[in-house]
């Protein structure tokens, strides 16, 4: 009984709207996450290919969710040796923040394993 009132105490924030949205969020952020991956890795291939028109096509899929995220990270890291590194710079932050909210030890995916737990 000592172990319930605990976990209870460790989830007193999470009120019953949470709880029943939190597997939707669950989901919804882990597909965004890994979707703005796959759009980073897109642009660090198209970085090796400048010639290619971000305008047309297939591209704007890609260009468009990323350039926002490019546009600040330029500001601050200048491209080294012509290259643009700031895509890889997001892959991996994109790629932590991913592991950390919804990875295998992430925040929420504990916290649904304690609201499972607890049901």
């Amino acid at each position: 009984m000592a172990i319930y009132d605990e976990c209870l105490d460790a989830l007193s924030f999470v009120t019953p709207l949470i709880v029943q949205i939190l597997p939707t969020l669950h989901l919804f952020l882990g597909l965004l996450l890994a979707i703005l991956t796959l759009a980073f890795l897109m642009r660090i291939i198209l970085t090796w290919y400048p010639q290619v028109n971000l305008n047309k096509g297939f591209w704007p899929l890609v260009s468009w969710p990323t350039e926002p995220f490019l546009i600040i990270s330029r500001k601050f890291i200048a491209p080294i040796g012509g290259v643009d590194i700031t895509p890889v710079i997001w892959v991996g932050l994109i790629s932590l923040s991913r592991e950390l909210l919804v990875g295998q030890q992430g925040i929420l995916s504990q916290i649904l394993i304690k609201i499972q737990a607890i049901s």
